[in-house]
Protein backbone atom coordinates (compact mmCIF):
# COMPACT_ATOMS: atom_id res chain seq x y z
CA UNK A 1 0.00 0.00 0.00
CA UNK A 2 1.44 3.36 -1.04
CA UNK A 3 1.29 6.29 1.35
CA UNK A 4 2.60 9.82 0.98
CA UNK A 5 5.34 10.68 3.47
CA UNK A 6 4.06 13.61 5.48
CA UNK A 7 5.52 15.72 8.27
CA UNK A 8 4.19 13.36 10.94
CA UNK A 9 4.98 10.04 9.20
CA UNK A 10 7.07 7.61 11.25
CA UNK A 11 8.65 4.92 9.06
CA UNK A 12 9.73 1.52 10.39
CA UNK A 13 13.08 1.38 12.21
CA UNK A 14 14.71 -0.27 15.19
CA UNK A 15 14.54 2.44 17.86
CA UNK A 16 16.60 1.87 20.98
CA UNK A 17 16.66 4.21 23.99
CA UNK A 18 20.21 4.71 25.25
CA UNK A 19 22.27 6.45 27.89
CA UNK A 20 25.54 8.18 27.08
CA UNK A 21 28.12 8.42 29.85
CA UNK A 22 30.38 11.46 29.83
CA UNK A 23 33.95 11.57 31.08
CA UNK A 24 32.88 14.07 33.77
CA UNK A 25 30.30 11.69 35.18
CA UNK A 26 26.97 12.63 33.62
CA UNK A 27 24.30 10.45 32.03
CA UNK A 28 22.71 11.79 28.85
CA UNK A 29 19.37 10.66 27.45
CA UNK A 30 19.39 9.46 23.84
CA UNK A 31 18.02 7.18 21.15
CA UNK A 32 19.48 5.26 18.24
CA UNK A 33 17.24 4.71 15.22
CA UNK A 34 18.65 2.06 12.87
CA UNK A 35 17.37 0.18 9.81
CA UNK A 36 15.16 -2.79 10.61
CA UNK A 37 16.32 -5.19 7.93
CA UNK A 38 19.98 -4.38 7.18
CA UNK A 39 23.11 -2.93 8.74
CA UNK A 40 23.37 0.85 8.44
CA UNK A 41 25.51 2.26 5.65
CA UNK A 42 26.33 5.43 7.60
CA UNK A 43 25.61 7.09 10.94
CA UNK A 44 24.49 10.59 11.86
CA UNK A 45 25.45 11.89 15.30
CA UNK A 46 23.09 14.80 15.84
CA UNK A 47 23.92 17.91 17.88
CA UNK A 48 20.82 19.92 18.61
CA UNK A 49 20.10 23.67 18.76
CA UNK A 50 20.47 25.85 21.86
CA UNK A 51 18.69 24.23 24.80
CA UNK A 52 17.98 27.60 26.42
CA UNK A 53 15.85 28.36 23.34
CA UNK A 54 14.08 25.00 23.29
CA UNK A 55 16.66 22.95 21.39
CA UNK A 56 16.67 19.21 22.16
CA UNK A 57 17.03 15.81 20.53
CA UNK A 58 13.43 16.10 19.28
CA UNK A 59 14.00 19.39 17.43
CA UNK A 60 11.98 18.83 14.29
CA UNK A 61 14.70 18.24 11.68
CA UNK A 62 16.39 15.61 13.84
CA UNK A 63 13.11 13.96 14.77
CA UNK A 64 12.17 13.66 11.10
CA UNK A 65 15.65 12.40 10.18
CA UNK A 66 15.22 9.63 12.76
CA UNK A 67 11.70 8.88 11.52
CA UNK A 68 12.68 8.60 7.86
CA UNK A 69 16.35 7.98 7.11
CA UNK A 70 16.78 4.49 8.57
CA UNK A 71 14.03 3.20 6.25
CA UNK A 72 14.64 5.41 3.22
CA UNK A 73 18.44 5.54 3.15
CA UNK A 74 19.76 2.85 5.47
CA UNK A 75 21.25 5.54 7.71
CA UNK A 76 21.38 5.23 11.51
CA UNK A 77 20.48 8.37 13.46
CA UNK A 78 21.77 8.90 17.00
CA UNK A 79 20.01 11.69 18.87
CA UNK A 80 20.66 12.79 22.44
CA UNK A 81 20.01 15.63 24.84
CA UNK A 82 23.15 17.54 25.78
CA UNK A 83 23.68 18.22 29.49
CA UNK A 84 20.67 19.80 31.15
CA UNK A 85 18.52 19.53 28.02
CA UNK A 86 14.99 18.14 28.14
CA UNK A 87 12.81 16.33 25.59
CA UNK A 88 9.87 13.90 25.79
CA UNK A 89 12.51 11.15 26.21
CA UNK A 90 13.71 12.74 29.45
CA UNK A 91 16.23 15.17 30.91
CA UNK A 92 19.97 14.69 30.65
CA UNK A 93 21.93 15.19 33.85
CA UNK A 94 23.95 18.33 34.48
CA UNK A 95 23.39 21.91 33.48
CA UNK A 96 23.80 23.83 30.24
CA UNK A 97 27.42 24.96 30.05
CA UNK A 98 27.44 27.40 27.15
CA UNK A 99 29.40 25.10 24.85
CA UNK A 100 32.67 24.24 26.55
CA UNK A 101 31.59 21.55 29.04
CA UNK A 102 29.53 20.08 26.20
CA UNK A 103 32.79 18.83 24.70
CA UNK A 104 32.33 15.83 27.00
CA UNK A 105 28.85 15.27 25.53
CA UNK A 106 30.16 15.29 21.97
CA UNK A 107 32.96 12.90 22.93
CA UNK A 108 30.48 10.55 24.63
CA UNK A 109 28.35 10.32 21.48
CA UNK A 110 31.38 9.65 19.27
CA UNK A 111 32.72 7.04 21.68
CA UNK A 112 29.34 5.28 21.87
CA UNK A 113 29.06 5.11 18.08
CA UNK A 114 32.62 3.84 17.79
CA UNK A 115 32.16 1.21 20.51
CA UNK A 116 28.93 -0.02 18.91
CA UNK A 117 30.65 -0.33 15.53
CA UNK A 118 28.33 2.14 13.83
CA UNK A 119 29.81 2.84 10.39
CA UNK A 120 30.84 6.04 8.63
CA UNK A 121 30.13 8.45 11.45
CA UNK A 122 29.13 11.99 10.47
CA UNK A 123 28.27 14.86 12.78
CA UNK A 124 25.02 16.65 11.97
CA UNK A 125 24.81 19.91 13.89
CA UNK A 126 22.09 22.51 13.87
CA UNK A 127 22.61 26.10 15.08
CA UNK A 128 24.29 25.81 18.53
CA UNK A 129 25.04 22.20 17.59
CA UNK A 130 27.20 23.40 14.70
CA UNK A 131 29.45 25.26 17.14
CA UNK A 132 29.75 22.04 19.17
CA UNK A 133 30.68 20.13 16.02
CA UNK A 134 33.26 22.67 14.92
CA UNK A 135 34.80 23.19 18.37
CA UNK A 136 34.79 19.63 19.67
CA UNK A 137 33.99 17.20 16.88
CA UNK A 138 37.08 16.96 14.70
CA UNK A 139 37.86 13.46 15.91
CA UNK A 140 39.63 10.62 14.07
CA UNK A 141 36.48 8.53 14.46
CA UNK A 142 34.38 11.08 12.55
CA UNK A 143 34.28 11.14 8.76
CA UNK A 144 32.99 14.70 8.37
CA UNK A 145 30.37 17.19 9.49
CA UNK A 146 27.19 18.69 8.07
CA UNK A 147 26.16 22.03 9.54
CA UNK A 148 22.62 23.40 9.46
CA UNK A 149 22.24 27.17 10.00
CA UNK A 150 25.73 27.65 11.47
CA UNK A 151 25.84 30.95 13.40
CA UNK A 152 29.62 30.71 14.01
CA UNK A 153 29.09 32.62 17.25
CA UNK A 154 31.57 30.62 19.33
CA UNK A 155 33.63 28.93 16.62
CA UNK A 156 37.06 30.51 16.25
CA UNK A 157 39.44 30.69 13.31
CA UNK A 158 41.57 28.14 15.14
CA UNK A 159 38.61 25.75 15.21
CA UNK A 160 38.11 26.18 11.47
CA UNK A 161 41.83 25.71 10.86
CA UNK A 162 41.73 22.44 12.82
CA UNK A 163 39.09 21.16 10.41
CA UNK A 164 41.09 22.48 7.49
CA UNK A 165 44.21 20.62 8.55
CA UNK A 166 42.24 17.43 9.13
CA UNK A 167 41.18 17.18 5.49
CA UNK A 168 37.70 16.12 6.61
CA UNK A 169 34.74 17.42 4.60
CA UNK A 170 32.50 20.15 5.99
CA UNK A 171 29.15 20.97 4.42
CA UNK A 172 27.24 24.04 5.62
CA UNK A 173 23.58 24.50 4.64
CA UNK A 174 22.91 28.20 5.08
CA UNK A 175 19.41 29.69 4.76
CA UNK A 176 19.00 32.71 2.53
CA UNK A 177 17.18 34.53 5.33
CA UNK A 178 19.08 33.20 8.34
CA UNK A 179 18.95 35.33 11.48
CA UNK A 180 22.67 35.00 12.24
CA UNK A 181 24.78 34.10 9.21
CA UNK A 182 23.77 34.29 5.54
CA UNK A 183 25.35 32.56 2.55
CA UNK A 184 27.73 35.30 1.36
CA UNK A 185 29.29 35.82 4.78
CA UNK A 186 29.35 32.06 5.38
CA UNK A 187 31.41 31.55 2.23
CA UNK A 188 33.91 34.14 3.46
CA UNK A 189 34.18 32.56 6.91
CA UNK A 190 34.51 28.99 5.64
CA UNK A 191 37.00 29.90 2.88
CA UNK A 192 39.86 28.99 5.23
CA UNK A 193 38.69 25.33 5.24
CA UNK A 194 39.76 23.80 1.89
CA UNK A 195 37.13 21.04 1.87
CA UNK A 196 34.27 23.19 3.13
CA UNK A 197 31.23 23.54 0.89
CA UNK A 198 28.62 26.21 1.60
CA UNK A 199 25.18 25.54 0.15
CA UNK A 200 22.87 28.54 0.18
CA UNK A 201 19.21 27.56 0.38
CA UNK A 202 16.82 30.03 -1.22
CA UNK A 203 13.89 31.28 0.88
CA UNK A 204 14.87 29.18 3.90
CA UNK A 205 15.11 30.57 7.44
CA UNK A 206 17.08 29.51 10.50
CA UNK A 207 14.51 27.02 11.76
CA UNK A 208 13.82 25.30 8.42
CA UNK A 209 10.06 25.34 8.98
CA UNK A 210 8.01 23.70 6.22
CA UNK A 211 8.09 20.28 4.62
CA UNK A 212 9.86 21.45 1.45
CA UNK A 213 12.79 22.67 3.55
CA UNK A 214 12.83 19.45 5.59
CA UNK A 215 13.02 17.47 2.35
CA UNK A 216 15.81 19.72 1.06
CA UNK A 217 17.85 19.23 4.23
CA UNK A 218 17.40 15.46 4.24
CA UNK A 219 18.28 15.25 0.54
CA UNK A 220 21.47 17.26 1.11
CA UNK A 221 22.43 15.12 4.09
CA UNK A 222 21.88 11.86 2.24
CA UNK A 223 23.78 13.16 -0.78
CA UNK A 224 26.86 13.30 1.46
CA UNK A 225 26.49 10.21 3.61
CA UNK A 226 24.54 7.70 1.48
CA UNK A 227 24.25 9.00 -2.09
CA UNK A 228 23.14 5.64 -3.50
CA UNK A 229 19.80 6.16 -1.70
CA UNK A 230 18.95 9.25 -3.75
CA UNK A 231 16.47 10.42 -4.76
CA UNK A 232 14.68 9.98 -1.46
CA UNK A 233 11.12 8.84 -2.15
CA UNK A 234 8.18 10.96 -1.08
CA UNK A 235 5.87 7.93 -1.07
CA UNK A 236 6.30 4.91 1.21
CA UNK A 237 5.70 1.52 -0.38
CA UNK A 238 6.39 -0.74 2.62
CA UNK A 239 4.39 -1.78 5.67
CA UNK A 240 1.96 0.84 6.93
CA UNK A 241 3.88 3.59 8.73
CA UNK A 242 2.85 5.13 12.03
CA UNK A 243 1.88 8.76 12.39
CA UNK A 244 2.05 11.19 15.25
CA UNK A 245 -0.70 13.55 16.35
CA UNK A 246 1.31 16.67 15.55
CA UNK A 247 4.21 17.75 13.33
Amino acid sequence: MSQEIRANTVLPARRTPLTLHTADGLRLVGELAAPLDRPPVATLLTLHPLPTEGGMMDSHLFRKAAWRLPALAGVAVLRFNTRGSVSPAGRSEGEFGGGQPERFDVAAAIEYAEFEGLPRRWLLGWSFGTDLALQHGCDPAVEGAILLSPPLRHTTEDDLDTWGRSGKPLVALVPEFDDFLRPAEARERFARVPRAVVVGVAEAKHLWVGERFVQRVLDEVVQRVAPAALPLPTVWEGPPPATTATD
